[in-house]
């Protein structure tokens, strides 16, 4: 079943509400390490879910003193169909307060309309993809409850009191439990219902409350190597050169209707469309273009510009204003080439000082938005460009 019958069945069958965790020990972990680095992990993962159309609450359990902190965030990045609400001091704890949203008044100035399933994940897997999340989704409306696994990777062993080995599983046999899972709402929350205080202080698996609580046997659905958790250091680091390789796969080159840069706006996504994911548009950036902005929202972080003004910041500006207008996070990097066509019989090196004194002055302002300018001279005769110079800033 493809993704668009998905959400037709979705809608038809009532599953309109699913509800997206973010684990109490994740918000402790922003909190106390790393907050800088985890922000933007955090509106990767929360921008992901909130373009799955048939998703329609995120429920955010933070811990309290970080509610407001919270708030600001998903005010300031304009995140959509979010609700924030306090957690527990364990991972279950957090997890039932955030199902309580649709059940008891005072976990939500306003109750939300009780959701057919439900999904629970873990902010710290910010690169699910929606199709895993459909086919999690789809096994539990059928089930009762699914949750994704992934094959183990190392032997488990179990120690005995003096620290002796007592026994090891057999790999082969088991499986790792990773998120997403989901669950039939009122599976997951007569479970949680009906927890010990014991469950709720020192258990960690959902999928095994609903089993041993509602009777309901878990489907366990094949999961892709993306659903890794950042725990350690080294996996903010890991995390980081995963975004910025994804960010690096997709380029806009711009050009104006003018015969010869149209020339050269049509060769050089040729030249790049074998590497990476290029978006080739003829327009005017003073105009208001559908196309471009349907770009941008699409968080396209690489642009190239290509014009034949000696220059052309006016339109390069109108640009930058619709990056900065746009709901695209901005604690990554844009990077913005500027490409000048100098069409001329003079071989000379023909921009002026004044000239290159305001692109790196312009270039300067727009660093301070997060948003790299770079600037390339090519000089060029009518019939071939024959020299190539780059304007460093």
């Amino acid at each position: 079943m493809d993704l668009s019958t998905l959400r037709g069945a979705l809608f038809k069958k009532n599953i309109t509400k699913i509800l997206n965790f973010c684990c109490y020990e994740f918000l402790c972990f922003i909190h106390l390490h790393f907050y800088l680095v985890i922000h933007v992990y955090f509106f990767w993962f929360c921008t992901d879910f909130s373009r799955i159309s048939w998703i329609s609450d995120i429920i955010v359990v933070v811990s309290p003193e970080n509610i407001e902190t919270m708030k600001t965030i998903i005010e300031k990045y304009g995140h959509k169909r979010v609700t924030v609400v306090a957690g527990g001091i364990t991972r279950h704890r957090s997890i039932f307060n955030g199902l309580k949203v649709f059940a008891e008044n005072e976990f939500s100035s306003h109750l939300l309309q009780k959701p057919e399933v439900v999904i629970i994940h873990d902010a710290v897997r910010p690169f699910v993809e929606e199709d895993i999340i459909s086919k999690v989704v789809m096994a539990a409306k059928e089930h009762g409850a699914a949750g994704a696994i992934r094959p183990l990777v190392s032997t488990v062993v179990a120690s005995a009191a003096d620290g002796f080995l007592d026994h090891s599983l057999e790999r082969a046999r088991y499986r790792a439990s990773e998120m997403p899972q989901a669950f039939l709402f009122d599976v997951i929350y007569e479970a949680y219902q009906q927890c010990t205080d014991y469950d709720l202080d020192y258990g960690t698996e959902c999928l095994h409350l609903a089993l041993k609580y509602c009777k309901t046997n878990a489907k366990l659905v094949e999961g892709t190597a993306d659903l890794w958790k950042v725990t350690y250091k080294r996996d903010l680091y890991a995390a980081e050169s995963i975004i910025k390789d994804n960010l690096s796969q997709q380029v806009c080159v711009i050009t104006n209707v003018k015969e010869t840069l149209a020339q050269v706006g049509f060769l050089l996504p040729e030249s790049l469309k074998s590497q990476i994911k290029v978006e080739a548009i003829s327009v005017s950036l003073s105009k208001n273009d559908s196309r471009l902005q349907n770009i941008i929202s699409g968080q396209c972080y690489n642009f190239v510009c290509v014009n034949e003004k000696r220059c052309a910041l006016q339109e390069t500006q109108e640009l930058v204003d619709m990056l900065e207008k746009s709901n695209i996070p901005l604690l990554c990097p844009v990077v913005l080439i500027l490409v000048h066509l100098d069409i001329s019989e003079n071989n000379s090196f023909s921009i002026g000082m004044e000239d290159l004194t305001t692109i790196k002055k312009f270039a300067r302002e727009t660093k301070k938005k997060n948003i790299l300018v770079y600037g390339l001279l090519i000089q060029c005769k009518a019939e071939e460009m024959n020299n190539v110079k780059s304007v460093p800033m």
